[in-house]
């Protein structure tokens, strides 16, 4: 882990769907801040995911509210909704760039699951994204990490540098396994803060 000097500030940008936003997003992003001296980590809802063309979304004012509701009792934490005002597809590198325009004295941390850091090589100007933003690619247990580092090994060692990994339980809980659980009547208490199971009740979120 690099040390901190005294002028360097760092910003963890934390981006993903969040659909819904869980306590495995909050760990791993709390877990980001502590291990990389992070002053403060931005939540980012995707607006129009470009990898996820075929999948079913909640709508993006929904998902940037429910993360809004998520993060709301952590001061080092906030929600911007960047990328769900933005027309188009939200591809990542724009936001990073316009991120480091607005805080040009800060050195920015990307945290996003090894899922889809596995998917790296798609995205667009992903070569210039790494070499621009280090990575925190969270993993849960058990994550096939050598897999992830195997289809990273293309990558040249100056790319691969900006690259951490960092092990979280809470991962075990999904996005996916959540929405599954309200479509069954199943319990999701416990596994995403209240504020958001509330919303989602009120709401009548992901019944079908």
């Amino acid at each position: 882990m690099n040390t901190v000097t005294a002028r360097e500030r760092r910003l963890g940008i934390m981006g993903g769907t969040f659909d819904p936003v869980h306590f495995g997003h909050l760990v791993a992003a709390e877990g980001a801040r502590y291990s990389f001296s992070l002053e403060k980590v931005i939540f980012i809802p995707a607006g129009n995911p470009p990898h996820k063309p075929d999948h079913i979304i909640t709508e993006p004012s929904i998902r940037y509210k429910m993360t809004c509701l998520a993060v709301a009792s952590n001061p080092s934490f906030c929600a911007s909704d960047l990328e769900v005002e933005r027309p188009g597809p939200s591809f990542t590198i724009d936001t990073v760039r316009y991120m480091m325009r607005l805080h040009p004295n800060e050195r920015i941390f990307f945290i996003t699951g090894a899922d889809a850091l596995i998917e790296i090589s798609t995205w667009k100007n992903f070569e210039v994204l790494l070499s621009i933003c280090n990575f925190v690619a969270a993993t849960r247990p058990g994550y096939r990490l050598l897999e992830l580092k195997e289809k990273l090994d293309p990558l040249p060692d100056s790319l691969k540098q900006n690259i951490s990994y960092m092990e979280v339980p809470a991962l075990a809980i999904s996005s996916t396994d959540i929405r599954q659980r309200v479509r069954e009547g199943r319990p999701i208490k416990y596994l995403l803060p209240e504020s958001v199971e509330d919303y989602i009740i009120q709401n009548n979120l992901y019944r079908q």
